[in-house]
């Protein structure tokens, strides 16, 4: 038998009972659209995730602190050197060293200290926090009302919005103003005098005042604990935070070792060019003495729990459609008991069991094609409207709009190649029971 004529055939013999086809086929696009809601739920909730720590600086970011101490390190070279020795300074020369790195973009350090601000006479408790330029681009300040800063050393400041609060109750009109940066600064005390080549005897601790201009307000919280702005409630560029020299925590510890005068960092953040570089430049790193850390081995793991919640997803999607493919298997069954008859003609007249087969194949997958399309329409128009409905109740909330269910292409050409291929094994007893009838008995079928 043709193909083209199986096919007439099929279409034509989905015409006669076009009420129940219809009604399969509906089954079967409720069971894809279930599937394709639910998947385009767990799709649009990883690249959401996904976005957000793009966005914020995390994947292309290492974070470099020094060892505590180096266990064992130098035995091997010298038998009897100590088990521990000190760890490697990360001073300025350690800095200049990691920015020469291959693949490295930026080396700043993670500059956070108390301090008090002065505004319209009145004294504030704060932390401020260094900003890179790069991190303009973070998710933390794309709802900045007012603007980024306009330079990396420009003398302007970012207020969160909890302390934007305590200056004046409408916080918009902050956005303009001066406020007065009151902070201690370290500063180098003179070599002893009358003393050749001597070093100088420390460092003192002094107050200082700097004046900075408001630009924007912060809405959203930024308490994390990575980043040059976690934890901070006011933000300045990181060349000006640098500039002040302010005292931080780890200054005291800088004056007990031999080396006072010399400025250790705390910890450095070092932005590689790509988040694929993080793997070259991580163990770079840590060769030359220093602990790092990077949010890609955590990434990969949140990877991990995503896929086992789209699985899961998926296997509460499918439920519809099994349910659905036993209205295939109904469906056709029905149609051999009406159409014994007409099997009986066509083997007699020469149809091979083949082609029998291949007849409720060819509906089994018409209905299936049908359902894979509707379903998937109606899965994306579901989509859409848990988008909609999420964004209204966000922007309810003075919140940004999101997208948290998304259907992309290969999901569509999925859907239905799946719906297609689920019809299908849907038909296959169908199609044997057909193809097994005697034709003589079929003949005399009333």
């Amino acid at each position: 038998m043709k193909s083209r004529d199986m096919a007439e055939l099929a279409v034509r013999n989905l015409r006669e009972a076009v009420l129940r086809n219809s009604l399969t086929t509906m089954g079967i696009a409720v069971g894809i659209t279930s599937l394709v809601a639910m998947a385009s739920l767990g799709v649009g909730l990883q690249n959401l995730a996904t976005d957000r720590l793009s966005r914020s600086g995390l994947f292309d970011a290492i974070y470099v602190a020094p060892k505590t101490s180096t266990p064992g390190f130098g035995r091997e070279q010298n038998p009897g050197a100590a088990q521990d020795t000190p760890p490697v300074p990360l001073d300025a020369d350690a800095r200049d060293k990691l920015a020469r790195l291959p693949n490295v973009v930026d080396v700043y350090a993670d500059i956070r200290f108390p301090t008090e601000i002065h505004f319209e006479g009145k004294p504030f408790a704060t932390v401020v926090a260094g900003v890179a330029q790069l991190d303009r681009s973070e998710g933390t300040f794309d709802a900045v009302k007012g603007r980024f800063f306009s330079s990396s050393s420009a003398d302007e400041a970012i207020l969160q919005i909890e302390l934007a609060r305590q200056l004046s109750p409408q916080t918009d009109s902050l956005i303009g103003k001066d406020i007065v940066l009151r902070y201690a600064e370290r500063e180098t005390l003179p070599a002893e005098p009358g003393v050749k080549n001597s070093a100088p005897a420390g460092f003192s601790i002094v107050p200082k005042d700097e004046t900075l201009r408001i630009v924007g307000i912060v809405e959203t919280e930024a308490a994390g604990g990575f980043g040059p702005y976690g934890r901070g409630r006011l933000f300045i560029p990181m060349q000006v935070a640098e500039k002040l020299r302010a005292a931080q925590t780890n200054d005291l510890r800088d004056l007990l070792r031999d080396t006072p005068n010399k400025r250790n960092y705390e910890s450095l953040t070092v932005r590689v060019s790509g988040a694929t570089k993080v793997k070259e430049v991580e163990p770079a790193i840590k060769q030359m003495g220093f602990a790092a850390y990077s949010v890609l081995d955590a990434s990969q793991a949140l990877q991990q729990v995503f896929e086992v919640f789209d699985i899961f997803l998926l296997i509460f999607g499918s439920l519809a459609l099994v349910v659905a493919s036993l209205g295939v298997i109904n469906t056709l069954v029905m149609a051999i008991l009406e159409r014994r008859r007409e099997i009986g003609i066509l083997k007699a007249l020469g149809a091979a069991d083949r082609d029998v087969r291949r007849l409720f194949f060819v509906e089994a997958g018409a209905m299936g094609l049908f359902g894979g399309i509707l379903g998937t329409a109606m899965g994306w128009l579901i989509s859409r409207a848990i988008n909609f409905g999420t964004n209204i109740y966000l922007a309810r909330r003075s919140l940004p709009p999101i997208t948290v269910s998304t259907v992309p292409w290969w999901m569509v050409a999925a859907a239905i190649a799946f719906s297609i291929a689920v019809s299908l094994a849907a038909g296959m007893y169908p199609a044997s029971r057909a193809a097994k009838l005697d034709p003589v008995q079929a003949l005399r079928y009333e």
